[in-house]
């Protein structure tokens, strides 16, 4: 059974900076596209960053040059380092994993099979 359990939420003033984790397991590793989203109630979930086979990741407009995915050895844990934050940065987030895909990673949240139960990050102004 794959399981994922993010954690690093916090309240943070606009400008600051804080890394999610997302512990993976009950899967090895071989290449899945593996995601973060966040999502805002009332609003659809947004995709952020995917990262494929060849380790190449592939960001949104909302949060390029600011975020930034990473791993440790065999994806059993992902990172979202986030910086420059802004209140509009406020959500729950989640990391997902789709099982079919290795290539052509996309960030659509209906590709994926597995997500978390997300972690809360708040910015205030």
């Amino acid at each position: 059974q794959v399981q994922l359990a993010e954690s690093g939420g916090d309240s943070v003033r606009a400008g600051g900076s804080l890394t999610l984790s997302c512990a993976t397991s009950g899967f090895i590793y071989t290449g899945e596209c593996v995601a973060w989203f966040r999502q805002v109630p009332g609003k659809e979930r947004e995709g952020l960053v995917v990262r494929s086979r060849n380790g190449v990741d592939y960001y949104s407009d909302s949060v390029k040059g600011r975020f930034t995915f990473s791993q440790d050895n065999n994806m059993k844990t992902v990172y979202l380092q986030m910086n420059s934050l802004k209140p509009e940065d406020t959500a729950m987030y989640y990391c997902a994993v789709d099982m079919q895909r290795e290539w052509n990673c996309l960030l659509e949240s209906q590709e994926y099979d597995y997500w978390g139960q997300g972690t809360q990050v708040t910015v205030s102004s």
